[in-house]
């Protein structure tokens, strides 16, 4: 539903720029006022605005968690302010991912910011990423068609639907002020250049909230679990060692090879393409997204004609040296 939403778009006129129907679509889903929805052209553009907002109230450094996405870090450096990771920065920008980014664990940060301490900044924005919260596969978590009450809401929400809707290519995301924080979303929006979510990206967000969409998602969570389970044994079956604990649609592992970066270019002239960790700070681990068992298969069977490839290249090595001395 949502790609034929996306394929019908009338890309020949502009959207409404205040974007009325679509921001009073994702209140009612979410429970809140409309004011309270700032749209963005992508989860990466809202990270570059929020950090300029940030700057703009005196933000000298910004804390990400201890393994995350570059952007957070990326967007700071760029306006020189200082990067914290693993710690909660007393004032400024505070970022945080549940499930985390590559590992799919839970974000301990979160809970701090529900307990609301005492000494806590009062001007600190701090931003929940949920890019894959409609995809977390645990029972606790586990998506039921709409967010649930657990997420805290002292703090922003930064949504990006295409990610659970297999539609990455339109960029388009949302996220939802904290209530009583109208002054910032008015400097978001003065921050914000015109139009920045286009036709298609309408079309996929309306969609988004349509009942027989989250139906359609929440069904193919099961699908998704029994994959998961599946990936995960092959992984092991090939010697690599999983990371345990994974919430999500993705996990980790370590492939047993001290040649994993030459593998990995290898692995993607033969069609495989597996994300190198190492920009998350986890150098000799690649992140999984869950495909369909007819990709998992494809993994295998490339892994391990690489295996054989190296192993003909190390007995014509020995054989060499055996023959020169």
């Amino acid at each position: 539903m949502a790609l034929g939403a996306v394929r019908a778009a009338d890309a020949t006129r502009y959207p409404d720029p205040a974007y009325t129907a679509l921001r009073g679509a994702l209140g009612a889903f979410h429970g809140v006022s409309p004011e309270r929805i700032v749209l963005a052209a992508s989860a990466s553009e809202f990270i570059h605005r929020i950090t300029a907002l940030a700057v703009q109230q005196g933000a000298v450094h910004v804390s990400v968690p201890l393994h995350s996405y570059g952007d957070y870090a990326q967007a700071a450096q760029a306006r020189g302010l200082k990067v914290v990771r693993g710690a909660g920065a007393p004032a400024g920008l505070q970022w945080a991912c549940e499930p985390s980014s590559p590992l799919g664990l839970e974000d301990p940060a979160p809970g701090v910011w529900r307990q609301g301490k005492k000494g806590d900044p009062a001007r600190a924005l701090r931003v929940l990423d949920c890019a894959y919260v409609p995809l977390r596969l645990d029972a606790e978590g586990e998506w039921a068609g709409a967010p649930s009450p657990r997420l805290p809401s002292a703090c922003w929400q930064l949504w990006t639907p295409n990610k659970a809707l297999g539609l990455t290519g339109v960029r388009a995301a949302y996220a939802i002020a904290p209530a009583g924080n109208e002054d910032s979303v008015c400097a978001l929006a003065a921050l914000a250049p015109s139009w920045p979510v286009g036709a298609h990206g309408v079309a996929l967000l309306q969609a988004w909230v349509l009942p027989g969409v989250q139906q359609w998602l929440v069904h193919s969570l099961a699908t998704l679990r029994d994959w998961k389970a599946r990936q995960q044994a092959l992984c092991m079956h090939l010697g690599w060692a999983v990371q345990a604990g994974s919430l999500a649609n993705y996990f980790c592992a370590q492939p047993t090879r001290v040649t994993l970066q030459s593998d990995l270019v290898a692995l993607r002239s033969a069609g495989i393409k597996l994300r190198d960790a190492t920009s998350f700070g986890l150098p000799g681990t690649v992140r999984l997204g869950v495909l369909a068992p007819a990709a998992q298969d494809a993994l295998a069977a490339a892994w391990q004609a690489l295996q054989r490839g190296r192993t003909i290249e190390d007995d014509s090595f020995s054989t060499g040296c055996r023959e020169t001395l």
